[in-house]
């Protein structure tokens, strides 16, 4: 077990808000034991680079894999999609008989691992790490199928045993016996009677016949079914038959015992092979989260995270998934967002619209999937390993609850510091928005003093734009709508719906950051949107009075 597998680096919110539970999500998974494994797995902590280089390996691997091995990717995954979770017979199969369903099934699966370990041997699937080739099966498959013709069937077959054999061809004797005396006596009839019955020996007459009396008053016949317009007879077990049928009950106590046993062999010799069934599966579970990982990392053009001994998080054209996705369903373009952190405070300012909260959850998106031994979605990414990662944004959980929204971000920032440990991780918005503007400034101010303090990562949103004035804390500034030609934009809002407006500014606005080195003039991002959006030039022109 690796030191860090009970630890905790990020809690739920924080998982779902900088988009793991996404990505984790979309992974393309399709055997039980994948699922298992990639639910359950664990963060790679600080001291732990090595085993986090060896489980990115496996992912490239399989990522070179994907991209040379198209149609034998499509094969695992179709040997996946029929296996089914039988590790509870497995397991059983040692004090217990497992039924004819459950034997089925473990044949089922050894079929399938016969074919995957046929194809991750091939020596052209040398791609494929060797950690993921499946043991041999086959003697416990030879067991289980007995005929050798490898089809995916099962039930007891009668060269399981002599007796078995024997069995089941005395009763085929039998029930020729009794088929030859019932068409005997079939023909018996039709003579006597002039009555004709049916391969099953039975005949339906409607109640207004004239035959109805006349076949009901035969003895060799008895009533099996009727209704209000019509009767069903059958042929009555005489003598014969019932001696027959007397002797294929007691043949059928007789097989029941010997399948039981059968039954109880087969479980037996499943049992002694258990451990090799057990790892076999933990490796396809292992083979599904890493081709899955590695599909995905090829879809979303994800690259390696250099992972570095120093508490940095270095982002080049990052991407975050999520919005992404939603981009591209839209048929719009996703614009790269770089940033630097590390050890500090970093604040990103910028007008609302400007895209600060996805450049704050992008820089955790990419932290925490390197953490998890997934591929990043950026041109470049460097990681540091983090001890702990959360972040502070709007819960409608806590408002729910009865707290205010302000009352609800100090709860989950007093949890946050409280946590916080070396390489730690923090990602803030818009901190201290749900107060007076007064406080909040002051709050914001004391709060990044502290966290200069603290050797933590800290990325912080804000509106406040004279937070960034302490030393040592970085400003990242969004880009927004600096370089827009506003005779262009102008032109494309005058002409367009209301509704059709933010739409149109969204694809003028540059999401990137730039580093302000020193304090200039204030932004007026907000003042152009509302001024575009239609708000008086009234309430503009006195707003920028103020700004003066």
């Amino acid at each position: 077990m690796r030191m860090g597998a009970n630890r905790r680096l990020a809690n739920i919110k924080t998982r779902r808000e900088i988009g793991l539970d996404y990505v984790v999500q979309s992974i393309d998974l399709n055997t039980p034991f994948g699922k298992k494994q990639l639910k359950e797995s664990k963060p790679f902590f600080p001291g732990e680079e090595e085993a986090l280089a060896a489980e990115l390996d496996k992912v490239e691997a399989m990522m070179d894999f994907v991209r040379q091995s198209g149609k034998l990717t499509e094969q695992i995954q179709e040997i996946f999609m029929e296996v089914k979770d039988v590790s509870y017979s497995i397991n059983r199969a040692a004090s217990q008989s497992l039924s004819v369903v459950e034997i089925y099934e473990i044949k089922s699966l050894l079929l399938a691992m016969r074919r995957l370990r046929h194809i991750t041997v091939r020596e052209d699937t040398s791609l494929i790490p060797q950690e993921y080739v499946l043991e041999d099966t086959t003697d416990i498959l030879d067991i289980l199928d007995p005929r050798r013709d490898r089809i995916n069937t099962f039930y007891i077959y009668d060269e399981f045993s002599e007796r078995i054999h024997e069995l089941r061809g005395n009763k085929r004797q039998y029930e020729i016996s009794i088929r030859k005396e019932q068409k005997n006596r079939r023909e018996e009839i039709k003579q006597q009677y002039g009555i004709l019955l049916t391969p099953k020996f039975d005949i339906s007459v409607s109640k207004n016949s004239a035959d109805f009396e006349k076949i009901k008053a035969i003895e060799d016949l008895e009533l099996a079914d009727q209704d209000y317009m019509s009767a069903t007879f059958q042929l009555k077990a005489n003598e014969i038959v019932y001696e027959y049928m007397k002797k294929m009950d007691e043949l059928n106590v007789e097989l029941e015992e010997e399948e039981e046993r059968i039954r109880r062999e087969l479980s037996l010799a499943i049992s002694q092979h258990a451990q090799v069934l057990n790892s076999n599966c933990d490796k396809m579970g292992a083979l599904d989260v890493a081709l899955g990982k590695a599909m995905f990392a090829v879809g979303h053009r994800c690259v390696r995270p250099e992972i570095v001994p120093e508490h940095i998080v270095e982002i080049e054209d990052g991407r975050n998934l999520q919005v992404e996705d939603i981009l591209k369903e839209k048929g719009k373009e996703y614009c790269p967002v770089s940033i630097s952190l590390a050890d500090g405070v970093t604040c990103i300012t910028g007008a609302n619209m400007g895209g600060k909260t996805i450049s704050l959850k992008l820089s955790g998106q990419v932290a925490i999937l390197a953490q998890y031994g997934f591929f990043v979605p950026a041109r470049k990414a460097k990681v540091g390993l983090s001890n702990y990662i959360q972040i502070l944004i709007g819960d409608s959980q806590s408002v729910e609850r009865g707290l205010s929204s302000f009352g609800s971000e100090m709860e989950e920032l007093k949890i946050m510091l409280d946590n916080s440990v070396e390489r730690t991780l923090l990602l803030i918005d818009e901190i201290a928005s749900g107060t007076n503007p007064v406080e909040g400034l002051a709050l914001s101010k004391s709060l990044v003093d502290y966290l200069l303090q603290r050797p933590y990562i800290s990325l912080i949103t804000t509106h406040f734009e004279t937070v960034t004035e302490k030393d040592g804390v970085i400003n990242m500034q969004v880009r927004g709508l600096a370089d827009v030609n506003f005779t262009l934009l102008n032109r494309e809002i005058q002409y367009a719906k209301p509704s059709e407006r933010i739409n149109i500014i969204s694809k003028y606005m540059d999401y990137r950051l730039y580093r302000v080195e020193k304090q200039g003039q204030v932004p007026k991002d907000a003042l152009n949107i509302a001024k575009m959006l239609g708000i008086s030039s009234e309430i503009i022109e006195g707003a920028q009075k103020y700004i003066k």
